[in-house]
């Protein structure tokens, strides 16, 4: 372990866009994680899920950009809670001790300001939205306050995520259709699962840094097992996937398409490597591939 002290503001880096905005700005990009978009991906795609479930045949664009906006923000919403809550423990990781919060960059006070700008900016897109999407949009702020916390209390944080970070389904359903159905919710199931397992893969990058400042995670929990813990959450994630898309009446071209996502996820099985930071992180990021080949699979099903 590398344990690590706040970083001056001069330490703060940052990559591709987020570096050439004004200084003044940048270490609110950072705090939103403007500059590692996977985040927004994996809060982006369960949306676009719910979206073509119950699109007629095609999601409806104006319906995909506000989720994709929608994702910027409330992810952005999210980090500034999770880096709220963590501060301090960030200061203590290496990998986090550059945060704005935790290197002293921002205050608490301006990272409460910038949060209530994004969730203002949530709210006025979630009023574009049906009833049904909206008073889901409201009840998923319950999930995003308490996540952060749970990595203090219970060995199963990445479940409170799951919950939290698929919350798009159902309510990219519910914009779509203006109401709800079973379909929709075993679709949420199966994103539920694809997130415990992909944000195990992620907690293993920290897993012995965590493990010294008392933080929870599944990594831990299950350590060497974490392979066939892996798989059984990839199998959920796929049979659940193809009940919803039986329950929906999709088409065999969706079977086809989720198929090569099935594959793709028992890649990230076969080639884990616990100890391996640098390849966790990229079977990590490979998860938003799959996720758009999972949004592929429900538009084939409809239109083929």
């Amino acid at each position: 372990m590398h344990t690590a002290q706040p970083s001056p503001a001069s330490d703060i880096r940052a990559d591709g866009l987020v570096a050439r905005l004004p200084a003044g700005i940048r270490p609110y990009a950072l705090l939103a994680r403007l500059d590692r978009p996977i985040g927004t991906w994996l809060l982006f795609l369960p949306g676009l899920w719910g979206l073509a479930l119950g699109g007629a045949p095609w999601p409806d664009p104006w319906l995909v950009g506000l989720f994709g906006i929608g994702a910027v923000v409330m992810r952005g919403a999210g980090c500034v809670v999770n880096d709220l809550w963590d501060r301090d423990i960030d200061r203590r990781v290496a990998r986090t001790a550059g945060r704005p919060l935790a290197s002293g960059l921002l205050s608490v006070r301006q990272a409460l300001a910038f949060l209530l700008l994004l969730l203002l900016i949530g709210l006025a897109i979630l009023l574009q939205l049906s009833l049904a999407a909206i008073l889901l949009g409201v009840a998923s702020l319950v999930p995003i306050a308490i996540y952060p916390g749970m990595k203090r209390i219970t060995w199963w944080p990445q479940a409170f995520l799951g919950v939290t970070f698929n919350w798009g389904v159902p309510m990219g359903y519910a914009a779509a259709t203006g109401t709800l159905a079973p379909e929709a919710f075993v679709l949420y199931a199966a994103a539920f699962f694809w997130t415990l397992g992909y944000d195990t893969i992620y907690a293993h990058q920290d897993r012995e840094d965590d493990a010294l400042v008392g933080v929870h995670s599944t990594a831990r929990l299950f350590g060497e097992a974490t392979r066939p813990f892996l798989a059984a959450c990839y199998a959920a994630t796929v049979l659940l996937a193809a009940l919803a898309g039986t329950m929906a009446g999709l088409g065999a071209a969706f079977y086809a398409v989720l198929g090569i996502a099935a594959a793709m996820l028992a890649w990230q099985v076969a080639t884990l490597a616990i100890d391996d930071a640098a390849r966790c992180g990229r079977l990590f990021r490979a998860n938003r591939d799959v996720g758009l080949v999972v949004a592929a699979a429900i538009v084939a099903g409809r239109v083929l």
